[in-house]
């Protein structure tokens, strides 16, 4: 009977010869190093365990209660030597692992520009990466290639062996980007821009989703990742360049409402300012970005008055997503300021020191001091 059961069960360990482990076989030097450092992690780990399970499984079969050969000592209660290895080992292992990962932390860093390719093979100061803008929206992926002028839903590609500079930002909910055969995941927030360098070694065709949980249509969050040489990536952009469609804020205002199962759509042209605003919640026009407001807020603010006058900032886009605030709300159309910061770097804006005088609010002048005395008047007579 036992016999059968095993003949019938080989048929499951057949499907398992399918599965395809991206995460212990990527394509990407920076996924190789992070599978690596699981690797070592794991084994330096097993150090200790696989010694423990063995002995257990040795003290329960020396010491049973059958074996009358086996020393019988019910007074035993130290041994230095014992004591220096159950303490050593751990703590040797522990030093292992603090350094390892010390060290991966700062050179694994997704904000931290690739300092090679693939072993052996460093960047230099002539290579130019590849940017790509980044913005989850519900439920599918935008990407925006700035020095192209081009953007694509739910398809990306990047050529082979070349360093990639994602800018990742997200429309409503956090989301978190995840390309297995290429870096480790790395969250999206509204509001807030994150960054990856990573780079894709193979030609091939792998899968990039959502890992953290944004609604109903987390599920078919997922997406496409093209990896090409050099000549097919240039035609995949000749493609899109021939056959896309334009993306300015009125289209992406459209887009970026909540649809799942999107299919692969492309752009032969982009706002060039769209993925700044889309960061400063602010591509809905005559609505004030955040470095606007930063920018007033720095100098001292509009006072009370003016609180109720800027519309706030809203980051679960409520309109879009199908349940629109009760009451209506006024706000300042547009404000006085530079559109210099808006095409910059947000590292790259200089930001005047705060003075340390009161805050006044923005063009209201100093309030006239009153004094009142409280001490009887002196009498006339």
């Amino acid at each position: 009977m036992k016999l059968f059961r095993n003949i019938a069960l080989l048929p499951l360990l057949a499907l398992l010869g399918g599965c395809n482990a991206i995460v212990l076989n990527p394509a990407g030097d920076v996924a190789i190093q992070q599978r690596d450092l699981v690797i070592i992690s794991t084994v330096l780990m097993l150090f200790i365990i696989i010694p423990v399970m063995a002995l257990t499984v040795f003290f329960a079969w020396r010491y049973r209660q059958s074996n009358k050969s086996a020393p019988y000592d019910p007074d035993w209660d130290h041994s230095t030597h014992l004591e220096l290895v159950i303490w050593a080992a751990p703590l040797l292992i522990i030093i292992c692992l603090g350094a390892i990962t010390w060290m991966a932390t700062h050179l694994l860093d997704p904000f931290r520009p690739l300092g090679r390719t693939a072993p052996g093979q460093a960047v230099t100061r002539e290579v130019k990466p590849l940017k790509v803008e980044v913005v989850a929206l519900d439920w599918k992926w935008l990407f925006i290639y700035p020095d192209y002028g081009i953007a694509t839903v739910n398809q990306m590609a990047a050529p082979v062996d070349q360093p990639i500079h994602f800018r990742i930002s997200a429309s409503s909910v956090m989301n978190a980007f995840y390309v297995p055969a290429l870096a480790g995941m790395i969250y999206a927030m509204p509001g807030m821009q994150t960054q990856l360098h990573a780079v894709i070694n193979k030609p091939g065709d792998f899968k990039g989703f959502s890992a953290n949980y944004s609604g109903d249509g987390f599920s078919k969050m997922r997406f496409d990742f093209l990896a090409r040489d050099d000549a097919d990536f240039a035609k995949w952009v000749s493609d899109i360049k021939a056959n896309g469609g334009n993306l300015g804020r009125t289209e992406y205002l459209e887009l970026e409402k909540p649809s799942e199962g999107v299919a692969v759509r492309k752009y032969a042209s982009v706002d060039p300012q769209l993925f700044h605003r889309v960061v400063n919640l602010c591509v809905q026009p005559g609505k004030m970005c955040m470095h606007e407001m930063a920018a007033i807020d720095a100098k001292g603010g509009l006072g009370l008055a003016g609180v109720n006058l800027v519309q706030s900032i809203e980051y679960d886009k409520s309109a879009r997503r199908g349940s629109a605030p009760i009451l209506a709300k006024a706000y300042v159309a547009s404000v006085c300021t530079t559109d210099a910061p808006m095409g910059a770097d947000m590292a790259d804006v200089q930001v005047t020191p705060v003075s340390s005088t009161p805050l006044l609010g923005a063009g209201l002048p100093r309030p006239a001091a009153t004094f009142q005395s409280f001490a009887p008047r002196p009498s006339n007579s």
